[in-house]
């Protein structure tokens, strides 16, 4: 069973002669365990794709299926929770970390867990263990601005991480890293989707990245190959 399936997704933006068509009949799949790369230039509709996906962006036609579960078909599946979906089933890391400022490293990945009804003791242990499996382990009590850009990409991606999703969406998770510290990110990814069995879908058009994906989707002018 694949973890992403996307059948025929299409997105248009206003109506009629102001019509847009950001994504035109994209179909892809992902299985579990893959690291797979979105690649194309600026306003191609890669992140478009990606938040339609992600259920943050309805889709004006086609299918999405994450996990086995129908979540758009032809719009949001009616009754569906979204919120809940995305909490349940999907992580989130994106070009700027959006680390919660006044929280510290353990707090942010916390916060993620304990939205999803972990009590905080459980959530402290669980936020810990996933910091120091990234090497993180010394930057516990230490506040976003205190981090390096790696750091606070790894912190991001703990967070992404902490309820175990089956699917992880990453915008550009690269971008804002110089080019060691974005293979290291890239890396950590690829050994991410593999041990937990996650679908990893990455959002890029930065070609420095590409050597260590499964397969990559090429997006130009809202058209996928």
């Amino acid at each position: 069973m694949y973890a992403i399936e996307v059948e025929n997704l299409t997105k248009i933006y206003g109506k009629g002669v102001t019509a847009v068509t950001a994504i035109a009949d994209a179909t892809l799949q992902v299985k579990p365990g893959e690291l797979v790369a979105i690649l194309g230039p600026s306003g191609s509709g890669k992140t478009t794709l990606l938040t339609s996906i992600g259920l943050i962006n309805e889709p004006t036609h086609g299918k999405v299926v994450i996990d086995g579960a129908m979540v758009a078909d032809e719009g949001w599946l009616p009754g569906l929770d979204l919120k809940r979906f995305r909490r349940e089933k999907l992580g989130f890391i994106f070009q700027a970390h959006n680390l919660i400022p006044f929280l510290t490293a353990l707090e942010n990945v916390m916060i993620a867990l304990e939205i999803n009804y972990l009590t905080r003791k459980a959530a402290a242990v669980r936020a810990t263990e996933l910091l120091e499996s990234l090497n993180l382990g010394h930057r516990l009590k230490n506040y976003p601005s205190a981090l390096s850009g790696g750091e606070a990409q790894r912190v991001a991606i703990a967070r992404a991480m902490a309820n175990k999703p089956k699917v992880i969406l990453a915008d550009e998770p690269t971008a804002a890293l110089d080019t060691e510290n974005g293979k290291n990110v890239m890396a950590l990814l690829k050994k991410l989707a593999v041990e937990n069995h996650s679908a990893i879908l990455v959002v890029t058009h930065d070609h420095r990245m590409v050597e260590g994906f499964d397969r990559i989707f090429h997006v130009n002018d809202g058209r996928i190959s």
